[in-house]
């Protein structure tokens, strides 16, 4: 497989396709929150995970969690990609009787747990982690976080307990776009530090100052991990990342395109494929 990081950024380009297709014909999505995290996913996918559609349920695969489980829309386009279902099935996203809805549902091969309930995700990869452990297996686990989700208590219970269990088999990323869908992050809820409160709780911390930046996230993911420390990637990203007008935006955190912005969206795309294209 081609993992350069031209090679990511374009597949980054695609699956962003993939997504404004799916919010445009399903009528539904959080099309902002799928944007700002879609580098990390593919990066995480197409560079890290050790996991095969083949065989989905090999006891040694890597576990992905994805906390923030409302973006189901571009995990759903990259788990088509990867061969975990036909993409004909993408078509089904949001209809009745789908097994493609608006969160991960682990009746489709790929997805561990049925997640969406915000907060959760950690405390469910620290035992699934401590279970490797246990088990004296291989595999490593991931979960991906809103930053929002840092509100609930359960992800600070997550946090002390991995810690205390040095579970360094253990990533966790903050999809840190600082906006949710009532505003500012901080406005409706002040977290920072967040690096200074990890590190409090024995975290091994590394700061990605452009959370979409594929070459800063493939060194986040390839760093060393600290022995006996769980590592936490802080990505800094852009809500509605790669379209212009949703960039920051909060109304975009659930919204359909009409007509003219999936135009235009996919008109910006393809202008992105061909710089990318022309840098091969």
């Amino acid at each position: 497989m081609d993992t350069t990081i031209n090679a990511l950024e374009m597949k980054a380009v695609d699956i962003r396709r993939s997504v404004l297709t799916l919010v445009k014909e399903g009528e539904t999505g959080h099309t902002g929150s799928d944007l700002s995290c879609t580098d990390i996913l593919v990066a995480l996918y197409y560079n890290i995970l050790n996991i095969d559609s083949k065989d989905p349920n090999d006891p040694d695969r890597d576990r992905y969690i994805q906390s923030k489980g409302h973006a189901a829309e571009v995990l759903w386009a990259i788990l088509a990609d990867k061969g975990f279902f036909h993409e004909s099935e993408l078509s089904t996203f949001s209809k009745f009787g789908s097994r493609l809805i608006g969160h991960p549902n682990n009746k489709v091969d790929g997805v561990e747990m049925n997640t969406g309930s915000l907060g959760h995700g950690l405390s469910v990869s620290v035992g699934i982690a401590l279970a490797a452990k246990m088990d004296k297996k291989p595999y490593q686990t991931y979960t991906l976080m809103g930053d929002g989700e840092l509100a609930e208590g359960s992800v600070w219970e997550g946090a002390m307990a991995a810690a205390h269990y040095k579970l360094d088999n253990l990533t966790a990323i903050i999809d840190r776009n600082g906006l949710q869908i009532t505003g500012k992050s901080e406005d409706v809820m002040g977290m920072e530090s967040l690096r200074a409160k990890f590190e409090a709780f024995g975290w091994h911390v590394i700061d990605v100052k452009d959370g979409n930046s594929m070459s800063e996230l493939v060194e986040a993911f390839e760093a060393p991990k600290k022995t006996g420390k769980p590592k936490l990637i802080i990505a800094h990203t852009t809500k509605g990342k790669g379209i212009s007008f949703a960039e920051n935006q909060p109304q975009w955190h659930h919204k359909v395109p009409s007509d003219s912005e999936f135009a235009k969206a996919m008109e910006e795309l393809d202008v992105r494929m061909e710089v990318l294209a022309n840098e091969r």
